[in-house]
Formats: C-alpha cells, structure tokens, sequence
C-alpha cells in the first residue's frame, strides 16, 4: 500500500496464521519480509486447494515474501539463519516454545547480541505460565479464553466463523512491532515482544469479563442479536430475508417506535423504557418487533429504518459477499496464477495495495543463499 517500511528487513519464522498475518501487513508497507519455512514448507500452504489449487490461508497471507527453506536442524541452515538475524530490523517467530532457543536462538541472546533488533514471538499461552507449554490452535484459544461459550445459540456453544485469535495476535504483534520501529527511531534501541493467541484473544473478552466480575452477569448465547443491547440483532421479513438493525441510544429507541413500530406510548413503556429494561424484558420486545416486520418485506423495512435514523444491514452469506458492490478488491500473483483478494481494511494516501506475488516453496532459497552466505 506504500513504502512507509521501505529499507526495513523482516526475517520470520513463521507458519500458519498469527505470525504471517503481522510479516504480511508489514510486506505491504514496503518492508522485505524473508519467510524461512521448514523443508516441506509452511503447513498452511496445505490447508486446502480452493483457491485455484493454492491453500486460501496461505495466499491470504503471504503475498509479497519470499520464501526460503532451511532444515534448521543443520548447522550451516542454521548459520544462514543467523546471518540473516544479524542484518534484520525485526525477526518474528510463532515455533512451539523453546523450540528456537534449542536450536540456539533464544530471543533474549539475540537481543544481547543485536541491541537494535526488534523481536517478536508468538506463542499459544506465552513463554511462561502453567500453560505455557501446551500446543494452542485458533479454535482451542476461543474455547479456554470462553469466547465460545458466548458464541452460538441457546442449542449450544460454538465457534466463531474465522480464525480470530490467530488474527488478534497477529494484529497485537504487528502494532507492538511499529511501535517499537517508532522507539527505535528516537532511542536507536530494539525491543523484545512476546504475544500469546490467549493474551490477545483475551484482552478482547473485557466486556464480558467486566460484566460478570463485578455486575455477576453471565453473557448468554444470543445467536444473530447483541447480547447486552436491545433491540439490536437480525430479524425475518415478509420475504423471509432477514434485516439486522441495532439501537444504540434512547433518542434512536425514541426514533424507531415512532418511524417503523408506528406508536410513540412504545417509547415510553415502562418495560421497554431504558436499555436495561428491554433487556429484561426481551423475550416480550423480541415478539412485537418481528410481528411488525412479518408485515414488510425487506426492502421496506430498510427504507423506514433509513427515515428513523437507525443502522441496518442485510445478513448476507459468504456467496453475496462474493458479490457485494462495496467490496473492495485487490489483485495478487500466484504460482498457479492471479487471484482477486479482499483489500485490507486501511487506504494509506487513497492508495490501492500493489499487486504482490505468493512465493512457491523455497523460490528464493538459492539467492537468499549466495546473498546472506556470501563473505
């Protein structure tokens, strides 16, 4: 998206999903990110082969790398890798911990030894604690940290649809990264980062937490509706397409009695009067509001929530994000050829990302090689 990281050498350990999700965001801001996968390569390239017989995962997030592959059992692999940590600015890790400290990269040694670096792991439950060395994947993270507990319906718990603690740390480790970049800039000092799917995950879970630690509320299952605002969540129209609307503030309550369910008095119902009162009396709510929308269709529904001033959208499936018209697009190369991603969230400077290419295996071992091993 822009060159903001140019001049900036990322060397990254890494497979899977957290720990290229943040090399990724820093490739398109211009930094080099050299990707050191096992022999056999980042298991995620075989996740699937939807996307065009490439894994989804893996072209998602390693656009812009290159790849090299190293047997780091091996001292003169391991040798490279060292060579090349010696002339990074960042080197990020997501191994299983102490596995990089036994092959004789401990983070706090390299630190010692290259006071500018900034270091990064990523690990499960982090580095220390009782359940520091247990392995930890995106969906045993949502269900120790209580996220799915809270996620589904009354028939039962579930999971959430992506793999969010893999994207929460990977987003926590790429702002701690730019803002030890920022430090260094001033101080000429690195720093040392350690980030766990369950910390990150974790810190995301306050509300609820909050909520039951000191109110003793107990966050219920809700399906397609807000657990603590009312109304607020997807209800069926005439036409059997569900709208999702969400009032946030009492003028907005005030707004959408008098606009879509047709009566001022609603507003001003005592059961219904405050937040905390629709939600204690959902149940009653929930009937009369999807009474008045079994009577519209949902193109009318959406345009009186329009007039009242309320938030709406449709509950669309995956084929009609497909097809979304305000979805932007970006297109990337890859060893079977162009595919159209998703853009990222950010425009820097009304910018568009450029178009990158997704590494083959081990496509840049040899030149990584000749550079690094070079005298």
């Amino acid at each position: 998206m822009s060159g903001d990281l140019n001049g900036i050498t990322v060397v990254s350990v890494e497979q899977a999903v957290a720990a290229p999700y943040a090399s990724v965001r820093l490739a398109d801001a211009g930094a080099r990110v050299i990707k050191v996968e096992r022999p056999e390569g980042d298991f995620a390239r075989n996740y699937d082969t939807f996307a065009n017989g490439n894994s989804a995962y893996f072209v998602w997030l390693n656009r812009g790398k290159e790849s090299v592959c190293l047997d780091l059992r091996v001292e003169t692999d391991r040798n490279l890798l060292h060579a090349m940590v010696a002339k990074a600015d960042v080197f990020i890790q997501n191994l299983k911990p102490g596995s990089l400290a036994k092959l004789g990269f401990p983070m706090a040694r390299l630190r010692r030894d290259f006071p500018a670096i900034i270091c990064c792991t990523i690990t499960g439950f982090g580095e220390t604690g009782p359940y520091a060395d247990l392995k930890a994947y995106d969906l045993i993270v949502q269900a120790e940290t209580g996220l799915c507990s809270i996620t589904g319906t009354s028939d039962g718990p579930a999971r959430v649809g992506v793999s969010v603690c893999d994207i929460a740390a990977g987003l926590t480790a790429h702002s701690a990264i730019l803002q030890a970049l920022f430090k260094r800039e001033r101080t000429g000092v690195g720093a040392l980062i350690e980030v766990s799917l369950f910390d990150a995950l974790a810190d995301w879970m306050n509300v609820p937490y909050l909520q039951y630690a000191y109110g003793g509320h107990a966050t219920k299952r809700a399906g397609v509706n807000h657990p603590s605002i009312a109304p607020y969540g997807a209800y069926t129209c005439s036409d059997g397409l569900k709208v999702v609307f969400s009032v946030q503030n009492s003028r907005e309550w005030t707004s959408f009695c008098e606009h879509l369910m047709g009566s001022k008095e609603l507003a001003i119902f005592p059961d219904f009067a405050t937040n905390m009162m629709r939600l204690k009396h959902r149940a009653a709510l929930d009937g009369q509001v999807q009474a008045r929308f079994d009577q519209l269709g949902s193109s009318e529904a959406m345009a009186l929530l329009e007039a009242a001033g309320i938030a709406y959208g449709r509950l669309n499936s995956i084929p009609e994000l497909a097809e979304h018209p305000h979805l932007r697009r970006f297109t990337i190369d890859t060893p079977t050829g162009p595919l159209h991603l998703i853009s990222p969230g950010a425009i820097v400077d009304n910018q568009e990302p450029e178009r990158r290419f997704v590494p083959a295996k081990g496509q840049h071992t040899d030149a990584i090689r000749k550079e690094f091993e070079s005298p």
